[in-house]
């Protein structure tokens, strides 16, 4: 009987949704020099429901202002019932040095997603080549370990960047996974072997010859590449010198902000255009919108606040419902097609076409 009740209550569960629940931290766990894995489920009974690959952006109470931090799930949906973020901290880390210093268990915190096309369920190929540097593995390993618990003989070379072997992020694991996917090759490659009774890694940063070594079919196989741009811009050009088919190579970035136009620079440029009234009916303002002003910049020109993290239109992080009027968007898939036809959209990339009224 304890049984069936507990079986029909997982018939029962919901998926999360970033609209109606927050996450709640389970544990903190070092992977790691600078590195921890933050685990979380969902504060009500639900489950996640997501693409491997893909991220959340997590809105953090620093002090004065909450910060928006956008992270790759390094967990698998074929374990739902909770997700996990791998982080490295750098010196100038606000978000993440803040998560380190106070995110424990029991802590509730708000995110929004899961987005992003960075998935070899939206590209899949016969065979791949995961390409990664620090923390870019994380998108890396979310793959893996969905192949592992659903398709076991995937063809995957594996290379990841390092420093050194004691920052190679979940080495243990790979090599674990590696016993029991018989066509799961790792190679990794560090920039200092230390002691090498220890480490029988390359020695040095990627380039061709190493990526022939490891992977002598790269140019048979479907390519995912995740790190810092300059490593990325490396092993892209790599591979389009050596002419391979890039509708077969995949990279994910998050990049920097974009900023805000000022206001009589917008005017200027769009002159010709009737300037559009916005309605702000959760602050109560009404705001007058210059001709190609965003919904966001008019926003915080009214000191209305809308979380916002790449301001691209990628993260959906500003995600809001618009009540009324036309807006013109431009979003690089930070919003489903779903939302859209609920009337949500992305402050950050839609510029009204007509007096609007949007739930902020």
């Amino acid at each position: 009987m304890t049984i069936s009740l507990r079986h029909q209550h997982l018939d029962q569960m919901q998926p999360w949704s970033d609209r109606q629940h927050l996450l709640e931290c389970l544990s903190a766990t070092p992977e790691a020099v600078d590195v921890m894995t933050f685990t979380f489920r969902s504060d009500k009974d639900n489950w996640f429901r997501y693409l491997p690959g893909q991220f959340v952006t997590l809105e953090l109470p620093t002090a004065p202002e909450p910060v928006m931090r956008t992270y790759t799930l390094s967990s698998t949906p074929s374990r739902p019932f909770s997700v996990a973020v791998t982080v490295k901290a750098q010196k100038d880390s606000i978000g993440t040095r803040w998560m380190f210093e106070n995110l424990k268990p029991g802590m509730r915190i708000r995110a929004f997603g899961p987005l992003g096309d960075f998935s070899h369920v939206r590209h899949p190929g016969e065979k791949y080549l995961f390409v990664s540097a620090g923390s870019g593995i994380t998108p890396m390993m979310a793959m893996t370990r969905y192949m592992a618990d659903t398709a076991p003989l995937s063809d995957i070379t594996f290379i990841n960047c390092s420093r050194s072997p004691a920052d190679i992020i979940f080495r243990s694991e790979l090599e674990y996974l590696a016993r029991f996917m018989p066509n799961l090759d790792l190679g990794f490659i560090v920039e200092g072997c230390g002691r090498t009774d220890l480490w029988s890694g390359l020695k040095g940063r990627i380039d061709k010859a190493k990526i022939g070594l490891l992977a002598p079919d790269f140019m048979e196989r479907t390519i995912f590449c995740c790190g810092p741009e300059i490593f990325m811009d490396a092993v892209r050009s790599m591979l389009e010198a050596h002419g391979f088919d890039m509708a077969r190579y995949h990279q994910e970035s998050f990049q920097p902000a974009q900023a805000a136009t000022p206001l009589a620079e917008v005017s200027d440029d769009a002159s010709t255009e009737a300037a559009t009234s916005i309605r702000f009916t959760m602050a109560g303002k009404d705001v007058a919108c210059a001709p190609g002003q965003t919904i966001l910049q008019a926003a915080r020109g009214a000191g209305v606040r809308i979380g916002a993290a790449c301001e691209s239109g990628l993260c959906g992080t500003c995600r809001v419902m618009k009540l009324s009027g036309e807006v013109e968007m431009s979003h690089n898939g930070g919003i489903l097609d779903d939302e859209i036809d609920e009337g949500y959209i992305l402050a950050c990339c839609s510029r009204p076409k007509s007096d609007v009224q949007i739930e902020a």
